[in-house]
């Protein structure tokens, strides 16, 4: 099997099993798949850290609205009864203005917050370093796992337009967001390697040979966009460690000259190399000049 590490920009992804004879079409579809299903994990995760913490969404019309002023447009939250957590709910106004402030009870919020870390580190770029790969399986399972954490703090599903509601719809709309610049659509994305783009009609097998025990590293880009940057022969941190080594040695090589006294020691007794000759010929005293 060719292992790919995907990356995008300098950011490492996650690894990913291929054969070069998978066209390079497919192995991009399969790539994004688990690329964008990643992306909706990480989504999710960041917006039940919300919800654990200030609960369910306001409506669209009175988020960043006082309570003075609320009361005063005479709007109401009609979830506010709906909505309410496993075991209760707790004070915690948002302080965005943004959610209800009737946050879960300790222990529904843990398993919130316990869920997240387990998902997290599912589909966490680390997972690279232990050269394990990742499948849509796994991403999938993250994902299963944090709509169940929801279902149990939330059995009575949470509103429509909260974003953890919508992404478990799968119905959320990123259009002006952040996110919406990070998600690439099946047909919009394209991969290089080497400084080539693969083209899709190709196989693998046209750009790195047939071995299959080959590592490459592989970056993802939108279609259109231009060349990713060659990777670093070095990285930042063996740049320091390399800096911090010379460092060391300068600091050395200045102590060695501040102790060294110079030639004076040539003009010592103990460094005359005839001094034993002048002993066994009982001249070892002798001082040859004026006294």
């Amino acid at each position: 099997m060719v292992r790919l590490h995907l990356k995008k920009g300098n950011d490492s992804l996650f690894l990913h099993d291929t054969t070069v004879k998978q066209n390079v079409a497919e192995l991009v579809s399969e790539v994004l798949d688990i690329y964008d299903l990643r992306l909706k994990v990480l989504r999710l995760c960041d917006e039940m850290q919300s919800l654990a913490k200030h609960g369910h969404f306001l409506p669209p019309n009175m988020q960043g609205l006082t309570e003075d002023q609320i009361e005063e447009l005479k709007l109401h939250d009609e979830y506010e009864k709906i909505c309410v957590p496993q075991g209760g709910s707790v004070e915690c106004p948002d302080p965005l203005g943004r959610r209800s402030g009737k946050a879960p009870n300790e222990s529904m919020a843990e398993v919130i917050m316990k869920t997240i870390t387990d998902a997290k580190e599912g589909v966490s770029s680390k997972i690279v370093t232990s050269n394990r790969t990742l499948t849509v399986t796994e991403v999938q399972s993250s994902l299963d796992k944090l709509k169940g954490a929801i279902m149990i703090v939330y059995p009575m599903k949470l509103p429509s337009y909260d974003p953890v509601q919508a992404e478990i719809d799968n119905c959320e709309d990123l259009s002006g967001t952040q996110a919406s610049l990070e998600v690439i659509e099946k047909d919009k994305g394209s991969l290089w390697w080497a400084g080539k783009e693969l083209m899709p009609e190709k196989t693998l097998e046209d750009y790195v040979g047939k071995n299959e025990k080959t590592k490459i590293v592989v970056k993802l880009t939108k279609k259109g966009s231009q060349a990713p940057g060659r990777e670093q022969q070095m990285t930042e941190d063996q740049k320091k460690q390399m800096m911090a080594w010379q460092y060391r040695k300068q600091e050395e090589m200045k102590k060695l000259h501040a102790a060294d006294d110079g030639d004076d020691y040539y003009n010592s007794p103990w460094a005359n190399p005839n001094a034993l000759k002048n002993q066994f010929h009982g001249i070892g005293d002798v001082k040859w000049g004026p006294r």
